[in-house]
C-alpha cells in the first residue's frame, strides 16, 4: 500500500457488483435497512432501528442537512425535440450556494446540457408550467461553454419566487445515473434525509436515508448527542475515476457550512467518540481541521479558496494539534465577526491520510473504483475487501438506497 495517495491505482479498488444488488428503490420502512458493523476485523449484522447499540452513550454524531433540490429541468423545443439542463452549481458571481438560491427572477448556473448540439445559439428555450399558485413562466439561454459545463441563465416569472421555490415548480429530482430510472413521485421524499433543510445538493447525502424518528429516540435515551453540518453534494460525486494514477485525477470542489456553536460543540467532544453520518459530513469536519492549519500558519484569508484535494499530505501539519487547530478556527470566525464558515473543499481522503477528528463513519456501499470507496479503505484499511466480499456473499443491498455500514477507525 503506497503511503503517498497520489500513487494509487485505482485498479487495485475494484470488485465486482452484480446489478441485482443495486437497490433501485428504497425499502418502505427506512430504518429496517441492514447495518454492517465493522471493528477492528470483525464483522456483524444488524438493522438501523437498533444503530443506538453499538455506539457509546454521549457519543456525538453528525449529519449532513443538505437538501436535494429539482436540478432537472427538461425543455421542449418548437420543433419537438428535447432539452435537458442540469444544474450543477451556482456562477461564480454569487458568494455561496445558500445566497444563489435565493435569487428571484434570473440566475446564472453552471450546468450540464443534454442535447446541446441542438440548441441553436441564440434560441431561447421556454417552458411554462401551471401550478396551484398559478402560471409559471421559464425560460434558458445558453451564455457560455465552460470545461465541464455550460453556463445558463435562467429567467423565471413570477420574478418574486427564489430561485429554490422556481426548481420545486420547475424541475425534477435528479436520481444518481446508476439506478437506470427516471424519477417517480415517490423518489421526492424517499431520495431526502427527514432532516433536511439547507437547499442546493444534486445528490442526497445517502447515509442518512436510513434515520427515522425511532431511530433518534432511540439515540437520544443513549444520551448520544446529534449535531448538523451542511455539504452541497455536487454531480462529481458521481464522478468515475479514469486516471491510472490518483495524483491525475482532479477531485471535485464541493461548499460546506458551518456554524461556529457546532465547532465548539466539536472542539468539546475530542475526548469523546465523535462519528460522522455520510462521507460528506466526514469530509466537512475533516476539513475543518485542515483550514485551521491553514489559519495557524497564516494561509487563510477571508474569501480564501478553500481546502485543496492533496495539500492534506504535504505534512507540514505535525506539530499543530487538533485542538489547536479548531481553536484557531473558531479565534479567526470571531476576530472576523463570523457565525458561519462557508467555503470550498477539494479533500481527498484515501489510504494514507491520518483522521484528525472522527472515530467512526456510518455509510452506503460504494460503487467499484470510486473516491468514496477510497474513503472506506482509509478508514478500514485493507479490510474493506473483507467487508465488501461479506456484503456481497450476505446479500446486502448497495449504493444510494441500499443497506449501510457502522465502520470503527481501525486502530
Amino acid at each position: 500500500m503506497p503511503q503517498d495517495p497520489r500513487e494509487i491505482s485505482i485498479l487495485d479498488y475494484t470488485y465486482t457488483l452484480p446489478d441485482e444488488q443495486i437497490a433501485r428503490y428504497p425499502l418502505a420502512e427506512r430504518d429496517l435497512s441492514r447495518l454492517l458493523v465493522y471493528e477492528e476485523g470483525r464483522i456483524s449484522t444488524a438493522v438501523y432501528r437498533d444503530l443506538s447499540a453499538f455506539i457509546p452513550e454521549e457519543s456525538l454524531l453528525v449529519f449532513n442537512d443538505t437538501k436535494v433540490v429539482e436540478a432537472r429541468l427538461l425543455f421542449q423545443k418548437p420543433t419537438g425535440g428535447w432539452i435537458e439542463i442540469f444544474c450543477l452549481e451556482p456562477h461564480e458571481q454569487y458568494a455561496d450556494v445558500h445566497s444563489a438560491m435565493l435569487q428571484q427572477g434570473h440566475v446564472d448556473w453552471h450546468c450540464l446540457v443534454g442535447g446541446a448540439s441542438k440548441w441553436k445559439p441564440g434560441q431561447l428555450l421556454e417552458k411554462n408550467i401551471q401550478t396551484a399558485r398559478g402560471h409559471v413562466k421559464l425560460t434558458a439561454t445558453f451564455l457560455e461553454k465552460r470545461s465541464g459545463s455550460f453556463i445558463i441563465r435562467l429567467n423565471w416569472t413570477p420574478a418574486t419566487l427564489a430561485f429554490a421555490e422556481l426548481l420545486h415548480l420547475a424541475g425534477a429530482i435528479p436520481l444518481p445515473p446508476y439506478l437506470k430510472r427516471k424519477a417517480e413521485a415517490s423518489d421526492t421524499n424517499s431520495y431526502q434525509t427527514v432532516y433536511a433543510k439547507e437547499e442546493g445538493s444534486v445528490a442526497a447525502p445517502t447515509a442518512g436515508l436510513h434515520f427515522t424518528e425511532q431511530v433518534f429516540t432511540k439515540l437520544q435515551a443513549k444520551n448520544i448527542r446529534r449535531e448538523f453540518v451542511t455539504l452541497h453534494v455536487g454531480a462529481g460525486t458521481f464522478q468515475p475515476v479514469k486516471a491510472e494514477k490518483m495524483e491525475a485525477h482532479a477531485m471535485h470542489a464541493e461548499w460546506i457550512d458551518v456554524s461556529r456553536p457546532f465547532i465548539e460543540t466539536l472542539l468539546k467532544s475530542l475526548s469523546g467518540t465523535i462519528i460522522t453520518v455520510g462521507t460528506t459530513s466526514l469530509r466537512t469536519v475533516e476539513s475543518l481541521y485542515w483550514i485551521g492549519v491553514k489559519i495557524v500558519r497564516g494561509e487563510w484569508s477571508m474569501g480564501s479558496g478553500g481546502i485543496s484535494q492533496w495539500e492534506v499530505y504535504e505534512g507540514a501539519d505535525k506539530d499543530i494539534t487538533t485542538e489547536a487547530s479548531l481553536t484557531a478556527v473558531l479565534d479567526w470566525m470571531k476576530a472576523n465577526h463570523l457565525e458561519r464558515l462557508v467555503t470550498k473543499t477539494q479533500i481527498l481522503i484515501a489510504p494514507g491520510y491520518r483522521f484528525r477528528i472522527i472515530k467512526g463513519l456510518i455509510t452506503n456501499f460504494h460503487q467499484p473504483q470510486s473516491t468514496l470507496l477510497l474513503l472506506v479503505a482509509a478508514i478500514t484499511g485493507e479490510d474493506w475487501r473483507k467487508i465488501y466480499t461479506y456484503a456481497l456473499q450476505e446479500g446486502f443491498r448497495f449504493l444510494s438506497y441500499g443497506d449501510g455500514s457502522l465502520l470503527w477507525l481501525k486502530k
